[in-house]
């Protein structure tokens, strides 16, 4: 959530930077409700003083046995009925600023190229050459369901498309996957913490799933609650409404949770495979700054959410996205793509993104200065990374000729061999 009076001060302003983003941005409408808020809250309080000082006044009066004049006590009654009057309409005027800023996607930070499309995206780094094989590399779903650790039509039995089922070694490999990430980034600082998958609305609201993006979201109508599309969501609100110590900054967190997505923008994309599915499996990475240290703090980030892939061979490269391709809360946003040879293209694995106080200013986290001033703190979150496109990248990058998929090295200590053979 931007600030309002960041929006007042500075209106021209940011409604530029908001247009980098591409498109119109009206700010009017948003601006004529703040200033009759402002002036509502004047009268207000203007109208409490008189009902205040009437209220002195008759009270005095009546210790002394005298009787107040009928005047002086309807002045007092049509003060407090006035203001009553205002306050619903400030509670209506709130509620409109309120979900008009809550619609209102972050400013990008300037150091964000201009773009409009993906195609406008930076690389900025990149691991090597993707390998080449000495035959026809396959797309995950072939390999997986020849080697019987894939099924997918099983899995629309049982619930529909967008689904995957794992089996035998698949799910020692995927289960592999999480554990790996998870010690790795736990030996990089970051605490581990496991949360709930189903959250409240004020937590879908304070990272920014919500109220724009609900119809993305799979909600259990009778408790109010939401299945989580990330481990962003459940963590980033572990602080909210707190006051943290600045010297406890950064708070560094890595989540393992299941993810369930709509995709409800994604029809006839990606239907086959483990890229785009309802639910799939990630380990996340959360991190809590102060502003000074943020965009530092993002730059180690997407190194460590990259150090999974470096350990286990896969060719990689990193993208800064442009200002058209950036999330709605997005200030600055690094992407990690993996190169998958059996569908001979680049696939995004992970995203790294600063928030700034975007999510802090909607979960109301701030942190204490040495001076007892009180800031919001910078939030930032990336995948350490998404399990099953990783798992895809795995079986399509490590394939062999003769069908069988050799285990990276780094993971043969968890799945206990060190290749899958066809049956």
């Amino acid at each position: 959530m931007l600030d309002i009076k960041l929006i007042r001060e500075n209106p021209k302003k940011v409604k530029q930077d908001l247009e980098r983003r591409g498109g119109e941005v009206f700010l009017d409408e948003l601006l004529q409700w703040d200033e009759e808020r402002r002036k509502l809250i004047v009268e207000m309080e203007s109208l409490r003083e008189k009902r205040n000082k009437a209220s002195e006044e008759i009270g005095k009066l009546k210790k002394q046995g005298k009787e107040p004049s009928s005047e002086s006590v309807s002045d007092m009654d049509q003060a407090r009925e006035c203001i009553k009057e205002k306050e619903r309409f400030l509670v209506t005027l709130e509620q409109k600023i309120e979900d008009f800023l809550l619609r209102l996607p972050n400013i990008p930070d300037e150091s964000v190229p201009g773009g409009k499309s993906p195609g406008q995206n930076i690389q900025t780094f990149i691991s090597g050459e993707p390998p080449k094989k000495d035959f026809e590399p396959k797309p995950h779903w072939e390999i997986g369901e020849k080697l019987g650790i894939l099924d997918f039509e099983t899995a629309a039995k049982i619930s529909g498309s967008r689904f995957a089922l794992l089996k035998g070694k698949g799910c020692v490999l995927e289960r592999a996957l999480i554990s790996f990430f998870i010690d790795t980034q736990v030996a990089a600082g970051y605490a581990e913490v496991f949360a709930p998958y189903l959250v409240n609305r004020a937590s879908m609201q304070g990272t920014g799933q919500l109220p724009k993006f609900e119809e993305e979201a799979f909600r259990c109508r009778e408790d109010e609650l939401y299945l989580i599309p990330t481990a962003e969501v459940s963590v980033t609100n572990i602080h909210r409404d707190e006051i943290l110590d600045e010297k406890d900054l950064p708070k560094k967190y890595v989540s393992y949770s299941a993810c369930f997505r709509r995709e409800s923008g994604s029809y006839g994309k990606d239907t086959k495979g483990l890229i785009r599915n309802h639910q799939f499996n990630k380990v996340e990475l959360v991190k809590l700054t102060t502003p000074q240290e943020s965009m530092n703090e993002l730059e180690t980030l997407t190194r460590d959410a990259c150090e999974v892939l470096k350990k286990l061979g896969l060719t990689y490269k990193v993208l800064v996205l442009c200002t058209g391709d950036m999330g709605f809360g997005s200030s600055k946003t690094y992407d990690i793509e993996v190169w998958m040879p059996g569908e001979k293209r680049w696939r995004e694995i992970s995203s790294c993104t600063n928030f700034k106080d975007f999510q802090s200013r909607r979960m109301n986290i701030k942190y204490r200065l040495g001076d007892k001033k009180k800031e919001y703190v910078h939030t930032l979150n990336g995948s350490g990374v998404a399990v099953g496109r990783c798992f895809a990248a795995v079986l399509e990058c490590f394939q062999q000729k003769d069908g069988s998929v050799v285990i990276p090295e780094v993971l043969r200590k968890y799945t206990g061999f060190d290749r899958i053979e066809p049956k």
